[in-house]
Order: C-alpha cells, then structure tokens, then sequence
C-alpha cells in the first residue's frame, strides 16, 4: 500500500468522522468535502451519484408525508399503542414486531420515531427497563429496510439479482422470512440474558430521586378521522401496487415480458400517484407538506445519501481492482465474509442503498457472477441483511432518538462509544439474518 492510497483512506474515515461529529444533515455535507478533497488533492475520479436510490427515498418519503398530513401516520401510531397497551407483559417481542411492519410499510426506519415514547411508557408501567425493548425496536426497524418492497436498497437489489434468476417475489419471501426470525430470535436472547428490573437500575434510582422521571401516563385515545383511514388505505394499495406490478416484470415471473417502464420509475410514479391521490381525496394542505417530521427527516436522509454514497463510490470506483482481488481470493472460499464486508461498509456509509450500491457491482464482478454463471449469486441475498449495520456508531438519528426520550435513563451510551445499548441486538440481528438467510438460499 503506497502514501497515496493511505492518504486517500484518512480523507474517507476523516469525512466520516467528522460526519459523524456534525451528526444529521452534518454526514452528507462532510461527504461532499471528502469527495473534494478526494478530487482535487488525491486525483480520484469522483464516483457516480446515486440518483435512483436518492430519488426513490424521495418519492416515497414525499408520499408518506401526505399521508402524514391527512392524519394516517397518527392512525398507525395508535394501533401500534394499543397493540403495546394491550400486551404489555410482551413488550420485548411486539415493540421490535411494530417497527418492523411500520418500516416494512412505509420503506422507512424513521417511522420508529413515533413509537419509542409509547416503548418507554409501556416498559415503564411494567417496571422493565424501556433499553431492552427500545434497543430491539430500533435495530429491527433498521434491518426491515432490507425486507420492505418500497425501500431503495430492496429495488435495487433486486434489479441486481433478477438476471441471476432470482424473481422479485422468491428475494422479497426470504429477506421476509430470514430478518424477521432474525429480530424475533435476537429478541427471545435478550430477554434471557439482560437484567430486564428496572428498579434495581441505580440511574434510574438517581433519576427518580431527582423528580427526572415521569409517571406512565397510559395510552391516548386520539379522534381519527375517515381521511385518516383513508389515507392509509391509499397508501397501503400503493405498495400492493408496487409488489404486484415489481412481480409481474420480473423474468422468473414472466407475466410482462415487454417491460416500458422498469420498477425504479414505476415505484417513483406509484408513490407519487400515492400522494395526488391523498391529496385530492383527504382534503390535504400541500403548503404543511413541507412541515412535516417525515419529509424533514426523508430530504435530510437524500443529503446524507449524496453526500457519503458519494463519497463511497468515489473510493470504491478508484480502487476496484484490488477490492476485485480481494473478493475473489477470500469471499468465494469464505462466503460469509462477504456479510462482514456489508457490515462494515454500512457502518460508515450510513445507508442501507448506499452501502449495497457501492459493494455489490464490484463483487458481482470479482466473483464472475453473470446470467451464464449464477450460482454465487446466494451470496448476495444471503448476506444482504448485513446493509443495516447502522447502529454501530452512536449516531443515528432513531438511535439517539431513543437515548434523549428515555427518561429513566436505562438506555444510553458508553464510555468507549460501541458500549451502548443497541450494539449487540444489532449484532446478533444481523448475525442470526444472515445465518437463516444462508440457510434458506441452500434450500433453492
């Protein structure tokens, strides 16, 4: 490895690190720097910018924000509550199955925003520690990015692997069935291993002393309207939509074999169709739009996605033949490490799309996967649920979201900075994944 190349890796770790510092927005304007600085100083050709995946991520983001506005997020976030209330005793499992369906519905981790002051005030009624279930929660709601039909890095993994045999419905069946087990076995583990008494927690005990923490409170019976309704039913034959026509163009379905317009643009045009149709059909202000927490948190999440994907396939673009080499050496013999390339590429991408945008071209083409020669192809769908690995780094925005509304203070960060409380939920979420999805790709 020569000067260059290590000068080149400080300026990545360095954009991401201060990134990391400035926090939101913050990543995607030092990953603008970095490639700059990548350019102009270190010689590199600036990579491609993920256009589809930023513009899917806006178009949904764009839909659900409408709908959000007519009052159908609020109408979401109240059944969840009385699915929680109702069940208490069994938090541990049913927060994480919440934000799991949100995320799968609306193609977006954020939704777990509104659902962590209802964990914590669950948890608490119940005298468990708000950290156990929130942690599952939040990781579950970052790993259901790779199994939703309406998420960036699920189309373009799919449009991947497609050529290689693999139908639109068989990817969407295992990467179902492979993160769910993976969030329901990770959260059967932490109820066994952690100390769920959140009496016997001396910060809390400090706290309570302090008059910090609030009483339980119960749930909210808030008023839903029919535009609320029905704007979740619009939106919700939207992504029936988007999985059936996805479906039908795919090859090893066959059922449109004369493809016009290919699914990145029809979940683009669906999702805005999505949006026409709430608008006109549930009396929506679209001034408010822009007001919104979802389209806040969406066009700051299409920042972050240009800035540090950018970055990324900058980097990766300028050394892809010793990324090739490294592939088909050690990947092809160990198919797993391929999971840890994911991982750890995710961890500073920041982005499920992103991070799947920027390593699977270059390993497709290190292992000479092609249409005539398939079967490594496993690997990919396999390993894809490693994409989610964006908890390792206490930054993310649902991650600190869950440490600032815990008030009893059970849920926080370490010292040492990986010593938080979503760590090993995430680990063992995206370990037991992989390994089921390993499992089930051996059965096809």
């Amino acid at each position: 490895m020569d000067f260059l190349v290590i000068l080149q890796i400080v300026v990545l770790l360095g954009a991401i690190f201060v990134g990391v510092r400035l926090g939101g927005i913050g990543i995607g304007y030092a990953g603008g720097a970095g490639v700059l600085i990548l350019g102009l100083c270190l010689g590199m050709k600036p990579g491609n910018i993920p256009w589809d995946v930023i513009l899917i991520i806006a178009s949904v983001i764009a839909a659900i924000s409408v709908m959000q506005l007519a009052g159908g997020l609020d109408y979401l976030v109240y059944i969840a509550e009385k699915i929680l209330y109702k069940n208490p005793k069994y938090i541990n499992y049913l927060a994480p199955i919440v934000t799991y369906v949100l995320t799968i519905f609306a193609g977006t981790g954020h939704t777990a925003f509104s659902m962590i002051p209802v964990i914590v005030e669950v948890a608490k009624g119940e005298h468990i520690k708000p950290s156990v279930p929130l942690s599952i929660a939040v990781v579950a709601s970052q790993i259901a990015i790779t199994a939703s039909p309406v998420s960036a890095a699920v189309i373009y993994m799919t449009g991947v692997l497609e050529p290689f045999g693999w139908s639109y419905p068989a990817l969407l069946g295992v990467w179902l069935l492979t993160t769910f087990a993976g969030c329901m076995v990770t959260a059967f583990i932490m109820t066994k291993i952690r100390n769920m008494d959140l009496d016997s927690d001396p910060i809390y005990q400090k706290r309570l002393a302090e008059g910090l923490v609030k009483p339980p409170v119960g749930l909210h019976e808030i008023k839903i309207t029919p535009a609320a309704k029905r704007s979740v039913w619009i939106f919700l034959i939207g992504v029936v939509c988007v999985v059936l026509y996805a479906s039908a163009i795919s090859p090893a379905v066959g059922i449109i074999k004369n493809v016009i317009v290919p699914r990145d643009a029809a979940i683009m045009s669906l999702m805005l169709l999505v949006g026409a149709l709430i608008t006109m059909l549930c009396n929506v202000k679209l001034g408010d739009i822009a007001g919104t927490s979802v389209f806040k948190s969406g066009m700051v999440a299409c920042i972050c996605v240009l800035g540090v994907a950018w970055l990324g396939d900058t980097f990766v673009s300028g050394h892809t033949k010793e990324i090739k080499e490294f592939a088909s050496h050690t990947i092809s013999q160990y198919p797993a490490l391929l999971a840890v390339v994911f991982f750890l590429a995710a961890m500073l991408l920041y982005s499920q799309a992103a991070t799947a945008k920027a390593i699977t071209p270059t390993v497709v083409a290190a292992l000479g996967i092609t249409t005539a020669n398939p079967d490594n192809a496993y690997m990919l769908v396999a390993s894809f649920a490693a994409v989610s690995a964006l908890f390792v780094l206490p930054t993310y925005p649902t991650l600190l979201g869950a440490v600032q509304m815990d008030d009893t203070g059970t849920t926080r960060i370490g010292k040492w900075v990986f010593n938080h409380s979503f760590f090993w939920p995430g680990v063992l979420a995206i370990v037991f994944s992989v390994a089921f999805g390993f499992a089930v790709c051996g059965i096809f």
